[in-house]
């Protein structure tokens, strides 16, 4: 691994080495110093929120903000999303992301493609997901199609319309599971609902 492709995994790394999963967000604040900032107001994930981010941090030359998201019942670290902020949001930024993840991981353990749906604000999503102890890294890039626009001038979309795309890298950590052999997009479908507004 060499180059500036292997940032990702050095990135990751470090993340992973300054944080434990189920750490309140007193611990983060404390493990990452002058670079973490504390939200004024929580930003809510569905399932969790972000009240500890970091900025300034990039994953193959692309800069993305880090979120640090927080179980809402036990108010401990759930996952590690790292996002492109949505003005930056594009397949470029997607490939160099991409090539930097199967530089540092390898090809992929599974492909997920969630269709586009009227629920989703007519958003397709493509995602490459690695299963790398203690961690399962996974690559998301969701655009909005056209099917959107055209719902919200005909009024037939029930969701959002005419969302902005997204571009994230989510880290979580390897739960056990009664199944043997999970599937690993049955996992990012569940998770997909955590996806909210990013810091710009």
């Amino acid at each position: 691994m060499g180059g500036r492709t292997g940032l990702a995994a050095d990135l990751i790394s470090d993340l992973l080495q300054r944080t434990y999963w189920g750490e309140g967000s007193e611990d983060l604040l404390r493990s990452m110093g002058n670079a973490a900032v504390r939200l004024p107001l929580p930003l809510d994930f569905g399932d969790s929120y972000a009240d500890v981010v970091l900025t300034g941090k990039a994953l193959g030359d692309v800069p993305v903000v880090v979120f640090f998201q927080m179980d809402k019942t036990t108010r401990s670290l759930k996952r590690i999303q790292l996002e492109r902020p949505r003005h930056g949001v594009n397949p470029p930024a997607f490939r160099a992301i991409s090539a930097a993840l199967h530089t540092a991981y390898g090809k992929p353990d599974k492909l997920c493609f969630i269709p586009v749906r009227p629920i989703s604000g007519y958003q397709a999503a493509a995602e490459e997901l690695w299963i790398r102890s203690p961690a399962v890294i996974s690559a998301i890039y969701r655009d909005t199609t056209l099917q959107a626009f055209e719902g919200c001038l005909y009024g037939l979309t029930s969701g959002p319309c005419g969302l902005t795309g997204q571009l994230l890298v989510r880290v979580s950590p390897i739960e056990p599971s009664a199944d043997p052999n999970p599937d690993p997009c049955a996992l990012a479908l569940r998770e997909d609902r955590a996806i909210a507004p990013a810091v710009h």
